[in-house]
């Protein structure tokens, strides 16, 4: 009889194999045409498999053209186990070199907790106001952590 460990084991390779192939579906759309998000569980599906389980924090953004096509995605900061420095003079460059129309940030938090902090909230407001001089909006701010769904922190009103 196997044992747990070999068991939790061999569902997490699955598991992993499963997320490699959805991310490699969604790279390929992209290449083709690219993908739209229409509806914000999309962004939370497409954000969950990208940023959860990773074992330091990251912040992403996926930079969207001016129909809400899907231009790129990049890890634009790799920090700690619990924090990250984001410099919002890197993120309006990296918009302006994409000719994003605007973007949705994300970022993990390997503690699991997907409550946004004052600082996220902070950052947040922050890198829409640097980005608005350049006619660049913010259309959301997700929190990845072990919950089943990110936190958005457009639909709580925190910037």
């Amino acid at each position: 009889m196997p044992s747990a460990d070999s068991t939790d084991q061999a569902r997490l390779e699955r598991e992993e194999r499963t997320i490699a192939r959805a991310l490699k579906v969604f790279e390929r759309r992209a290449r083709y045409g690219r993908p739209k998000f229409n509806c914000p569980a999309d962004v939370r599906t497409y954000l969950r498999l990208r940023l959860d389980g990773l074992v330091r924090e990251e912040f992403w953004a996926v930079w969207l053209d001016n129909q809400i096509g899907v231009i790129a995605d990049e890890c634009l900061f790799a920090g700690t186990l619990n924090q990250t420095s984001v410099y919002p003079r890197e993120v309006v460059k990296k918009a302006l070199a994409h000719n994003a129309a605007s973007v949705i940030f994300a970022h993990n938090h390997p503690s699991g907790s997907t409550e946004p902090s004052a600082t996220d909230i902070s950052l947040t407001r922050c890198l829409k106001s640097a980005l608005a001089l350049v006619d660049v909006g913010v259309l959301d701010h997700f929190i990845v952590g072990s919950a089943p769904q990110p936190t958005s922190l457009a639909e709580r009103s925190l910037f």
